[in-house]
């Protein structure tokens, strides 16, 4: 790791603890205070300052599981982007969740996680012998032929379906990725979405493609529009 001087931004002095280029361009860890940020080619990604959506993000997965009575005992979940952790965490806490897989793309944060400041916020949930991390791309992942079927899939990629950092991260969001999303769930599977903002047609597209009981929980944030946690079902 490497730190910088600090930098001022109006409120707190922002050191960059470590610059990495990856495939998909420059991913930056910053502390500002108690807090951490990760930054993709200059833009905001996430930070630790709060997590209540990203523990949301598992949480209304498990709950409507339940609620339409998974065909699981212990039902699997992929989610779709490591991040700051707290997805992660959230999901090892959980004792009902059997196999629990993450793709992350970024070796970068990878690495943060495994021997960085982030490790504090994932709490040792890469060594539960439940998670394996797959580092590659989810597009890619998803699209494999073969690829393995989940009870949830539970994803925060990019900023959401409307505001996407990486150009290519937009076919996620489409009728196309959302009809891969559609194949990769098991019958009764449900598919929760993160994002930075409420996307009324995002929720017309995943019923276009063949969800159920489309519904948005918002998550209230300090400044602006809230966080939300879309949430859907593939019918069994």
């Amino acid at each position: 790791m490497t730190t910088a001087l600090p930098e001022r931004d109006g409120r707190e002095a922002v050191v960059t603890l470590d610059r990495r280029e990856g495939p998909y361009g420059e991913v930056v860890l910053r502390q500002r205070g108690r807090d951490f940020e990760i930054i993709a080619n200059g833009c905001f990604l996430m930070d630790t300052a709060d997590g209540r959506s990203e523990r949301l993000l598992i949480q209304a997965a498990l709950d409507e599981l339940d609620r339409t009575g998974s065909p699981a005992a212990r039902p699997s979940v992929l989610i779709g982007g490591l991040g700051v952790g707290f997805s992660l965490a959230y999901a090892v806490a959980e004792p009902r969740w059997g196999r629990i897989a993450v793709v992350e793309r970024e070796s970068a944060i990878i690495a943060w996680h495994r021997s960085g400041p982030l490790g504090a916020f994932s709490g040792g949930a890469l060594d539960d012998a439940r998670v394996e991390v797959l580092h590659t791309d989810l597009l890619e992942y998803l699209a494999a032929a073969d690829g393995e079927r989940y009870d949830a899939l539970c994803l925060d990629i990019d900023n959401g379906p409307d505001w996407t950092v990486t150009e290519s991260n937009d076919g996620l969001y489409g009728a196309d990725g959302l009809a891969v999303l559609w194949h990769r769930l098991r019958p009764g599977g449900v598919l929760a979405v993160w994002s930075a903002q409420p996307s009324p047609d995002f929720e017309e597209a995943l019923r276009a493609v063949g969800f159920s009981d489309v519904v948005t929980h918002e998550i209230p944030v300090a400044r602006g529009v809230p966080d939300v946690v879309h949430l859907a079902r593939r019918a069994g």
